[in-house]
């Protein structure tokens, strides 16, 4: 079976990682624990307790296995750094301008995964992200969206 790969940032990776540290030493235990307790109030077939920290625990095991996978086929995302370099690439970020509203917005380019629009990091397989990735400064993009196609200039590759 072909792996995926998990394109993430160093930061991205770390945070990950972080999550897999927190839910194997910390959330595992508190899980564990819980079903202890659950265990104490009595009949288990009807131990609504018993079945809810059962499910948490399933919830955190699904977690970490997803984890440790995605972890096994993690590829890090280096921004190129290099000046000569003059296209947006996985790991840039960017300052745009919609050009209909002159609204200017700033964003990373990362992997699916480490998306967040919250953080202004966009999947590099958004419509966006797809659009601006090989682009130059100063080209004008056209970007598909429900509400019509919107337009977008590239004004600043920040590496």
């Amino acid at each position: 079976m072909i792996k995926n790969k998990v394109l993430l940032t160093q930061e991205g990776k770390e945070e990950l990682e972080r999550e897999l540290d927190t839910l194997i030493h910390e959330k595992r235990a508190e899980a564990s624990e819980k079903i202890k307790i659950a265990r104490g109030f009595g009949d288990l077939s009807e131990n609504a307790e018993y079945d809810e920290a059962k499910d948490e625990q399933a919830k955190i095991e699904l977690r970490i296995a997803e984890i440790e996978e995605q972890l096994k086929n993690v590829e890090i995302i280096k921004s190129t750094n290099n000046k000569s370099v003059k296209t947006v690439q996985i790991g840039d970020k960017v300052k745009i301008t919609e050009l209909k509203r002159g609204k200017e917005l700033e964003f990373m380019i990362v992997g699916t995964l480490e998306a967040d629009v919250s953080k202004n990091k966009i999947s590099n397989e958004s419509p966006l992200g797809k659009a601006l990735l090989n682009t130059k400064v100063g080209q004008i993009i056209d970007v598909k969206t429900k509400a019509g196609v919107v337009q977008y200039k590239l004004d600043e590759i920040i590496r």
